[in-house]
């Protein structure tokens, strides 16, 4: 006898193939050369189902660079949970930044297409819930930075730019030790 699955789990199956379908195809061709009936063939789901979860493409590619932001800073939480002071902690969360953005198509996602896509209002909420509020609570526990407010939010902006420009560089193949090296210093001498 097979099992009958409810409403709710039909739902969240829907959405996942949407999502990860969407994911699949932005990250082969981008957002701009992705149509919504590649989504939806590749998801193998009907173009209603795909507007009963989402308004419209924009807001099916918002919902994948949450889940994508989600995953990273899950990612990072883990990696520093047994830090034993905060400079351990951010180091271990740059690393697991690193190994977080390597995961194929993350890169293009999340530093290229989401901000032309949302905009760097709409990147900049989206981080703030997620790694940023984690970076900010991590280089406000070193002794050496005594930023608040504003000065910390920028001081974190600033950081973050730098964890980016790096990821972005490994990306295009550059090695990646020097900038992984570099971003130790400067994490050391804000401590």
């Amino acid at each position: 006898m097979q099992e009958r699955r409810s409403n709710a789990d039909r739902r969240q199956e829907t959405r996942a193939a949407l999502l990860s379908a969407a994911r699949a195809l932005f990250t082969e061709t981008g957002y701009a050369e992705t149509g919504t009936p590649e989504i939806v063939a590749r998801a193998g789901v009907t173009r209603g189902a795909l507007y009963h979860h989402f308004a419209d493409k924009r807001a099916l590619f918002l919902a994948l660079i949450e889940a994508e932001a989600q995953a990273i800073a899950a990612s990072i939480n883990a990696a520093s949970l047994d830090a034993t002071d905060p400079l351990t902690a951010l180091r271990q969360g740059a690393r697991a930044y690193f190994v977080a953005m390597q995961a194929p198509g993350r890169v293009r996602l999340m530093l290229i297409d989401g901000p032309s896509v949302l905009g760097p209002d709409e990147m900049r909420r989206i981080d703030a819930a997620t790694g940023g509020a984690t970076l900010r609570e991590g280089l406000a526990a070193l002794p050496g930075v005594t930023a608040t407010g504003e000065d910390l939010a920028a001081l974190a902006d600033l950081v973050s730019a730098m964890f980016d420009r790096a990821a972005l560089a490994a990306a295009a193949g550059e090695d990646p030790g020097p900038y992984g090296a570099m971003i130790d210093v400067v994490l050391t001498r804000l401590a």
